[in-house]
């Protein structure tokens, strides 16, 4: 397994600070590879597992899976000091995981049925998985696929909005679960408590209005910090109450919150027993614009050049690995080696072909690699089987994806 005590950042986070040296080493390293190339720099993602476990300030950090989506990453992680357990995003990918994990919690409500059925037969994974609620219809749709008697007790959560409904300006935050007071969130509780066959152990608010908006990302950054210390304020006294009305119900065994863009915050809620992060491994590029953090860009992917429309334009084969969510700019992959390229307003990236325009474009001869940055962390493995890993400038192992192990479970 992949040892990140045993890796050396300082080399790589130097070279991160100088992107001539951090590229030209990852070129280097990748250079006898063909094709599309993805690589993990071993020392950058040294650098950012550390980082988080510092900015959480003591709060153990469950790993989002989602923002990784590699099994030997998400190891190696686990085994530093400081995070504990794993956040899953889809009910067959905590079964697949907990034959070897015995601390998963199901970030979001499930409906699959097979997989259901599956865990109910499965008393070490019933006992190893947390299934997420926040709906007396999730529980009828259990009980309906495997009634209490033929199953063993599961494990459930409550996930809590933790928006914020600010006065003039309504929902701030994403829209996730309809339990918002703690009247809601308690009264919910007792229907868990009260139905045979589940155990309420914990509770999950994600601060999704902290940890995913970027605070020093151009002209409305002190609107947002506004927003963000209002929202935090709010949250921290909603939160203390939601927990002291649930702990009078069930014996929670933990207390989820906040993701890689909050951890100071989270990890400073004195109700909070555990965070989440994902994303801050592998930093892809949403995660650029925060004050409180600087990641290293450990993932990324390299194509080739493949013709030259123009003396100032270079063509990549390949590209279009757009991220979820609006569909903006910001969820294209950014090109960030050599500098100084941008893609076309009227192409973007491409399903098959990218053009790239700017002053270094000139300097790309057929065959040169582009490096790009995705968006989100995680959704890169959607689109490869392995990774290369990098240290310094030599690739010492491939590791693969969830979809170069066959899996593909959302």
């Amino acid at each position: 397994m992949l040892d990140l005590l045993a890796a050396s950042p300082d080399a790589a986070v130097e070279r991160w600070r100088d992107p001539a040296a951090y590229w030209g080493a990852m070129t280097r390293a990748v250079a006898g590879s063909s094709g599309p190339v993805a690589a993990i720099n071993v020392g950058a993602l040294r650098y950012n597992a550390l980082d988080l476990v510092v900015r959480a300030g003591g709060v153990p950090i469950r790993v989002a899976s989602k923002s990784v989506r590699v099994r030997e990453i998400l190891d190696a992680a686990l085994a530093l000091p400081g995070f504990r357990g794993i956040l899953a995003f889809t009910l067959p990918e905590a079964l697949w995981l907990a034959a070897d994990h015995d601390d998963i919690v199901l970030g979001y409500p499930t409906a699959d049925r097979a997989a259901l059925v599956q865990l109910a037969a499965d008393e070490q994974a019933a006992a190893r998985i947390t299934l997420m609620v926040d709906d007396p219809e999730q529980l009828d749709l259990i009980d309906a696929t495997i009634p209490p008697a033929s199953r063993p007790t599961l494990r459930v959560a409550i996930d809590a909005d933790a928006s914020w409904r600010a006065p003039g300006l309504g929902h701030v935050g994403v829209r996730r679960s309809p339990l918002h007071h703690p009247g809601d969130v308690t009264s919910f509780a007792r229907v868990i408590a009260g139905r045979r066959g589940f155990r309420l152990v914990g509770l999950m608010m994600y601060e999704a209005q902290i940890a995913g908006q970027g605070d020093a990302t151009g002209s409305g950054d002190g609107v947002i910090r506004w927003m963000q210390r209002v929202s935090g304020a709010e949250l921290r006294a909603r939160r203390r109450a939601i927990v002291a009305g649930l702990r009078e119900i069930a014996a929670l065994e933990f207390i989820n919150g906040g993701g890689t863009g909050s951890l100071e915050y989270t990890g400073a809620d004195d109700a909070v027993t555990e965070a989440t992060a994902g994303s801050g491994l592998l930093a892809g590029h949403l995660f650029d614009g925060y004050r409180s953090f600087d990641p290293a860009p450990a993932a990324a992917f390299a194509l080739e050049v493949v013709r030259r429309p123009a003396p100032d334009i270079a063509t990549v084969l390949g590209g279009g690995w757009i991220a979820s969510g609006p569909p903006a700019a910001s969820r294209q992959p950014l090109p960030v080696w050599p500098s100084g390229l941008r893609t076309l307003g009227r192409e973007g990236a491409g399903e098959v072909q990218t053009p790239l325009q700017g002053a270094s474009a000139r300097a790309l001869a057929v065959g040169d690699r582009v490096w790009f940055r995705h968006a989100k962390s995680g959704e890169l493995a959607e689109r490869i089987d392995r990774y290369q890993l990098v240290d310094d400038d030599r690739v010492i192992a491939t590791v693969p994806t969830y979809r170069g192990e066959g899996k593909a479970f959302l």
